[in-house]
């Protein structure tokens, strides 16, 4: 079958894309997959007329606008391999088949590797938050914790001031904090704990205690860390350029180094949210459907 775009990714920058491309009649095929990465978050914030919802809700509102255009949603299929050249590009897909497509725009994110840290993974979503603007108005003035990745991200501490006056920052016994940065939290009143962290300890799906490996627990109500990230087998096959820390480097318009391939969202950027999302996801419909319009003149 042949379709003027491939979008792979159901998000925020998948619908987003995929309705500008059918409101400019372009005959294009959304491939999505679940879960989602946002899941397990309870709500969607900081999304202009959509602030507090639940991430499946935005996405079914989304799937739901898209009926009238000439979208194909492909719901639980996955694009495995993507072949060709621009103008000719074949997808292979998790369902068996293959499609044909002009353009391809990637916006299937990036995949979180949470720490193996007992009770991490039940209070991922509910108490452990990568952003504080997606999260910390609900829990604003309550006992954050700060886990560090690492040396540069030490002033995040000091970052987390503006939700809340009670901060603790968390190494993990893994790095020394920065004398500058050491000075820079202790004048936000920010306390570095450096021991390192055997679990957390929730209730009815909420965190209430940090339990270092000495058995002393520290009351906290959540904590906020950014864990590390990997692109997708999809990229990795492409192997499309990536930038310093590993994202899809992209040109201003979300073209890739691959002509044809466009990427948006979280896949290209450390500054994910779902708003930033479908804002990529439509300027790089935008770029594409100038593209494939004015190519036939």
């Amino acid at each position: 079958m042949r379709y003027d775009v491939i979008i792979a990714g159901g998000g925020p920058a998948g619908l987003s894309a995929a309705l500008q491309l059918g409101r400019a009649r372009k005959r294009v095929l959304l491939c999505d997959v679940t879960p989602a990465r946002n899941a397990r978050a309870e709500h969607v914030h900081g999304f202009m007329t959509r602030d507090g919802t639940p991430p499946a809700e935005l996405r079914a509102i989304g799937r739901a606008q898209l009926a009238q255009y000439d979208v194909e949603i492909r719901d639980g299929t996955r694009v495995t391999r993507i072949d060709g050249e621009i103008d000719a590009f074949r997808a292979s897909l998790s369902d068996g088949s293959t499609v044909d497509a002009g353009r391809v725009i990637l916006c299937n994110g990036m995949i979180d590797e949470i720490p193996e840290v007992p009770g991490m993974r039940e209070l991922w979503g509910r108490s452990v938050f990568q952003c504080p603007y997606c999260h910390g108005w609900e829990i604003q003035d309550r006992a954050f914790a700060a886990l560090l990745g690492g040396p540069e991200w030490a002033i995040f501490g000091a970052f987390l001031r503006g939700w809340s006056k009670d901060v603790i920052a968390f190494t993990d016994g893994r790095f020394e904090v920065p004398s500058d940065m050491r000075a820079r939290l202790e004048r936000a009143n920010v306390r570095i704990e450096e021991r390192r962290i055997r679990a957390l300890i929730g209730e009815d799906d909420r965190l209430v205690a940090i339990e270092l490996e000495d058995g002393t627990r520290i009351a906290r109500d959540a904590l906020f860390m950014k864990p590390p990230q990997r692109q997708t087998e999809l990229v990795t096959q492409l192997a499309l350029a990536l930038d310093d820390h590993g994202y899809v480097r992209v040109d201003p318009d979300g073209r890739t180094n691959v002509p044809g391939i466009f990427a948006a969202g979280d896949l290209t950027t450390m500054q994910q949210s779902a708003i930033l999302g479908a804002a990529a996801g439509a300027r790089a419909a935008y770029a594409v459907n100038h593209e494939l319009t004015l190519s036939t003149y």
